[in-house]
């Protein structure tokens, strides 16, 4: 596949954790897939977002929807921060290659870095370590070594 791609992220309000990402077109498909991988992640029924028609047609009554920049703004600075390292991983660009899956693998790599590894300076820790997920940062070392099951 080729052109229009996006990267959408779902992202846990308190500690940043980046709990599921999705690279495709943005369409009303694009946000359900995004919903699905998020919903065996957490219980949250609570979606922020912007004005886009898309999330009301997908997210129906079963979610409470908040409309507004005011509380999407961590999002965005996150979704900011994966476009630019993605291209920059990439095609060392400011933007994303053509085909698709080589954008979805380095999405993948920028989420666990960002998760795991990326300290943040305001807070002095990871992602995972403010989610609970971990005592202390991990390198890369332990990012590529950890046992999963594919």
């Amino acid at each position: 596949m080729k052109g229009d791609c996006s990267i959408g992220i779902s992202l846990a309000s308190e500690s940043g954790l980046i709990i599921a990402a999705r690279v495709g077109k943005h369409t009303d498909k694009f946000l359900e897939e995004l919903r699905l991988n998020t919903e065996g992640k957490t219980d949250c029924k609570y979606w922020n977002t912007d004005d886009w028609g898309g999330y009301e047609r997908v997210l129906g009554e079963e979610y409470e929807h908040y409309i507004g920049k005011d509380q999407t703004q961590r999002l965005e600075r996150t979704n900011r921060i994966l476009r630019q390292q993605t291209g920059r991983w990439h095609r060392r660009q400011n933007k994303f290659g053509k085909v698709w899956s080589q954008t979805e693998i380095t999405t993948r790599l920028i989420v666990s870095y960002f998760n795991w590894v990326w300290s943040n300076i305001r807070w002095g820790n990871t992602a995972a370590q403010r989610a609970g997920l971990t005592c202390q940062q991990w390198s890369w070392n332990d990012l590529v070594s950890y046992p999963t099951v594919f």
